[in-house]
């Protein structure tokens, strides 16, 4: 638990936290000197990057999060060029107060499809009538106001309600940043937070631009942080990928350990309940693979095979920790949800059918059906010095196989063979 709330923390200062902080720095020293022209400029270049990224790389939410900056923006500085008490300019602040933390809740809630009509249409027509809307308060705005000039105070102070709408929001999207912990949310948190304080100092052109700058800055990241996710990280488990693996084995220290996961009968489960249940057993695994102990980091390199990586640990230090994770993934309950939509299997059993479907079909579970998950492991240690990471790594393939052919359900070394430890008939595990 301790592990997973430093992950979360991290996740959810980096970047945009981070970024949020530097423009606060900025804002409240003498650090930043460019002229509000060039701080314009930079704004609307990061915000066209901003929307080229989010457009390359089909994150709907992302471009959507900043045309809505975009417009907030650009109605407020239409509100505040004639601003005075009791105006309606006013009423137009208030309402992009209420309106933008709405609208980032609603993006946050949209499923990630590309820039599909049925993804995009229902929020395209609300930012189209919001548009209508503060139109209309504009050119009211525009019409009833003195053409005398005034002075326009630094700080724009919000109501009540409107505070409220942007704490809600903010909580709303702060707890689904700790949960999904996907940058795209994050985004969202510190964009809202970022909107907020470039409308708070909209009398302070400069500062409200830098604000302005930070908020397209961190969605634009965003991006950049799901691209490498995607390169780095597996989708299905959120677990390192065989890249992350492979960058890793480059800088482990001297001595090391690693340990070779298999899931026992996973292709049964596949064959027969299907591969959404498959997908499950899964993410059941790895979720616990995750919270290994004894400094170990798992990754999944591909199917049901997953490796941990144990640095600067020797074979006796990292069997206890393993042999603790073995029996709690064996002790997991694992009741099945759902149906596999799938009748005809996938992978080399679906090319070897040729064009004609399969006869074997998916069993359709029931949620009743509980069955057992085992796995089996095979650990090897070593130093660089003694042999390269890949030689280290075929010796706890080995010992994988060795588990395997010992009845699954165990672990065993590179070395010598381990004693069974409660070893089961799984059935289908």
């Amino acid at each position: 638990m301790q592990r997973w709330s430093r992950t979360a923390f991290g996740s959810l200062l980096i970047p945009g936290g981070i970024l949020l902080l530097i423009a606060i720095v900025l804002a409240n020293t003498n650090w930043l000197t460019l002229p509000l022209p060039a701080l314009s400029f930079l704004y609307y270049s990061t915000l066209i990057g901003g929307i080229l990224l989010a457009w390359r790389f089909h994150s709907s939410r992302v471009f959507f999060a900043l045309l809505v900056l975009f417009l907030a923006r650009e109605a407020s500085g239409t509100f505040l060029r004639e601003l005075s008490p009791g105006m309606l300019g006013w009423a137009g602040l208030r309402a992009l107060a209420i309106l933008v933390p709405l609208n980032l809740f609603l993006i946050a809630q949209m499923p990630e499809r590309g820039f599909t009509v049925p993804g995009t249409a229902s929020l395209g027509l609300f930012l189209v009538v919001q548009i209508m809307v503060l139109t209309v308060i504009s050119q009211s705005t525009s019409g009833s106001l003195s053409p005398h000039v005034h002075h326009l105070p630094a700080t724009v102070s919000l109501p009540d309600y409107a505070l409220i709408a942007i704490l809600l929001s903010g909580a709303i999207l702060l707890g689904r940043s700790l949960i999904t912990r996907k940058p795209a949310d994050n985004a969202l948190l510190w964009s809202l937070a970022a909107f907020f304080l470039a409308l708070h100092y909209s009398g302070m052109p400069r500062t409200s631009t830098l604000y302005s700058i930070a908020g397209a800055l961190i969605l634009a990241t965003a991006v950049i942080e799901n691209s490498y996710l995607l390169a780095y990280h597996d989708e299905l488990t959120s677990l390192p990928s065989r890249r992350a693996f492979n960058d890793a084995l480059l800088r482990l220290p001297e001595t090391y350990s690693v340990a070779v996961v298999d899931i026992d009968h996973f292709k049964r489960f596949n064959d027969t309940y299907g591969h959404d249940i498959g997908d499950q057993v899964l993410r059941l695994v790895a979720t616990n693979l995750a919270q290994v102990t004894g400094g170990g980091e798992a990754y999944r390199c591909g199917g049901e095979e997953f490796t941990i990586l144990f640095p600067g640990k020797t074979m006796p230090e990292v069997l206890d920790h393993l042999e603790q994770l073995r029996e709690t993934i064996e002790s997991s309950e694992f009741r099945m949800r759902g149906v596999d939509r799938r009748h005809v299997p996938r992978g080399p059993d679906r090319r070897s059918a040729g064009s004609k479907p399969s006869a074997k079909k998916v069993r359709r579970p029931s949620l009743r059906d509980r069955v057992a998950v085992t796995v089996s492991m095979g650990v090897a240690s070593g130093t660089r010095s003694e042999a390269r990471p890949e030689v280290i790594l075929q010796r706890a393939d080995k010992a994988l196989y060795r588990a395997k052919a010992n009845g699954r359900n165990r672990i065993e070394t590179a070395a010598a063979a381990r004693q069974p430890s409660r070893a089961k008939a799984a059935g289908i595990a």
